[in-house]
């Protein structure tokens, strides 16, 4: 490492802490730093998840606070959650990737349709985090397990479509639903970064480095998107949504 690696590496990834709090998907944008810095490819994600669980566990004790989180829902769509990614980490191994290139190239048109849709995608802010029922129970689990399998599967913009299906579907409000995939993402992001640091993987000196500019990211992210709403979270999203239909087409 140099200084050339940090100096590329924090600003990118104190960015993506910022994006990824609003509306997710900061991975898209700090993995691709590491890469940048010239780090292989395993040491990159596996330093990205060292430091990216930090910025996320800013992010989610922020949005987690002020009851924007219904516990009992959060720990259900958790193991979904878990279970799903499981799944769809098997499923990786007997299919071919390019099965979701294909999924998504189909699917992220649909999605940028949701997000300016107003009518769909918007902030339920007469919602409570105590209005929860059968539909949300229902709604947000199979949406944990399904984008659960995703995460396993392929994983970029996990959390963007966590916040679109607890928004439109499970009709949360949006600080509500943010909080919710957070959580979710910092469980795996916690769990996947164990498996590769006790596999010798990453870079912890950088890794901590850059952590901290991700937590600011972060915690400047959460504060924007509780006092903005749907304002913030929407450009954000679309942001995301693009990023990833370009590494989709042309970096797979």
């Amino acid at each position: 490492m140099t200084l050339a690696t940090f100096l590329i590496v924090c600003p990118l990834v104190f960015f993506a802490g910022l994006i990824d709090a609003i509306g997710g998907g900061g991975g898209l944008i700090s993995l691709p730093a590491y890469l940048l810095a010239g780090l292989p490819p395993h040491n990159a994600i596996a330093t990205n998840k060292l430091s990216s669980s930090m910025g996320t566990t800013v992010a989610t004790v922020r949005l987690c606070r002020g009851g924007n989180v219904h516990w009992k829902l959060a720990v259900l769509t958790v193991v979904l959650a878990m279970l799903g990614s499981s799944i769809g980490a098997n499923l990786n191994l007997l299919v071919s990737d390019d099965v979701m290139v294909y999924v998504l190239v189909a699917i992220l048109p649909v999605t940028a349709f949701v997000v300016l849709n107003k009518k769909l995608f918007k902030d339920r802010e007469e919602a409570e985090v105590s209005d929860v029922n059968s539909r949300t129970y229902i709604v947000a689990s199979v949406s944990a397990l399904i984008i659960g399998m995703y995460d396993g599967f392929y994983g970029p913009g996990t959390g963007t479509f966590l916040i679109l299906a607890f928004t439109v579907f499970a009709r949360m409000n949006i600080r509500s639903a943010n909080a919710h995939a957070k959580i979710i993402n910092l469980t795996t992001n916690i769990t996947s970064m164990v498996v590769f640091l006790m596999n010798g993987e990453g870079m912890i000196l950088l890794g901590l480095v850059s952590g901290v500019c991700n937590m600011v990211g972060g915690w400047l992210g959460a504060g924007l998107m509780i006092k903005n709403g749907t304002k913030i979270v929407r450009p954000s999203i679309i942001f995301v949504l693009i990023l990833l239909l370009v590494k989709v087409l042309l970096f797979r």
